[in-house]
């Protein structure tokens, strides 16, 4: 299955849960209400994503005179991907990462940690810049702003069951004169939150393979990018970055990773398999 598919699969997931979800507390209006809140407040995050993310990752906008190299690098692949070249950035801490934001390619912006500048070569340091304008050529940011959206709407539906549970409200009746099931009302309470954010998170994952497939076809070396990923977790683990987590499913390398459970709310696939997916597209055996 494709990483589009899936991403289109898993966002119409979110969509039935949030339907379900408004349906139960206020039938058709109460639904419509919740949802409209939820894209007003998403729909201005993602209009000025690239501001926010700036300003909490700490991130500072830099000139070409500032950073010729750098520059002459995003240049070089915003041609060779047929993007407008974005805005760069420059992070200063030691540990080694990138992201890219904006609301769509003639709004965009990379940046890169001064970390990452001291420990990748220069294909490396392409790779990563690939993978980047992946995310831009894409339009992941739009993507991930509607998975935002809907999960968003579906936590604040949750909060307004929990305001009715209180009242002793959910055993009546919704805007349809539909009776209210307490027990499903109350398991939504509880579970969809985390199954919404459990699906965002997934959304996540998907793109971020698709960015690595579509930075591999820009530069023409998958093997480069899979050099790059392996050196920038085993740093990563070493030098922390002090990261609000809001901004962290921006990043190449995701700083919050984990393990069991904690896996299914990662932002971004585990390293060793998105090399091996690399190598393979390389022809290379892993």
């Amino acid at each position: 299955m494709s990483n589009t598919l899936k991403s289109l699969l898993l966002l119409a997931t979110l969509t039935g849960l949030l339907v379900v979800m408004g349906r139960i507390i206020g039938g058709n209006v109460g639904m419509i209400l919740a949802f409209g809140l939820a894209v007003v407040m998403n729909v201005s995050a993602y209009w000025f994503s690239d501001q926010i993310a700036l300003r909490m990752a700490g991130a500072r906008e830099v000139s070409p005179e500032e950073a010729p190299q750098l520059h002459a690098i995003v240049d070089e692949l915003a041609y060779r991907a047929g993007l407008p070249k974005p805005r760069v950035a420059i992070v200063e801490s030691p540990s080694p990462n990138a992201f890219a934001t904006g609301r769509d390619p003639n709004h965009s912006l990379v940046a890169v940690t001064t970390g990452i500048l001291q420990i990748l070569d220069r294909d490396e340091l392409l790779a990563v810049l690939a993978h980047e304008l992946g995310h831009v050529r894409n339009r992941d940011i739009l993507v991930t702003s509607i998975a935002a959206t809907i999960a968003g709407a579906i936590t604040m539906v949750a909060q307004m069951m929990q305001f009715a549970a209180f009242f002793g409200g959910l055993g009546g009746r919704n805007s349809d004169g539909e009776g209210t099931n307490p027990l499903a009302a109350l398991a939504l309470i509880f579970l969809a939150p985390i199954a919404a954010l459990v699906i965002q998170m997934a959304v996540s994952r998907s793109r971020e393979y698709g960015a690595d497939d579509t930075g591999a076809q820009i530069v023409g070396d998958p093997l480069a990018l899979a050099s790059a990923l392996e050196k920038l977790e085993a740093w990563s683990q070493r030098v922390p970055l002090p990261l609000n987590p809001a901004v962290a499913p921006l990043f190449i390398v995701n700083p919050l990773s984990g393990q069991f459970l904690a896996s299914l709310f990662s932002t971004h696939p585990p390293i060793q398999e998105r090399v091996k997916r690399l190598r393979q597209k390389a022809g290379y055996p892993y």
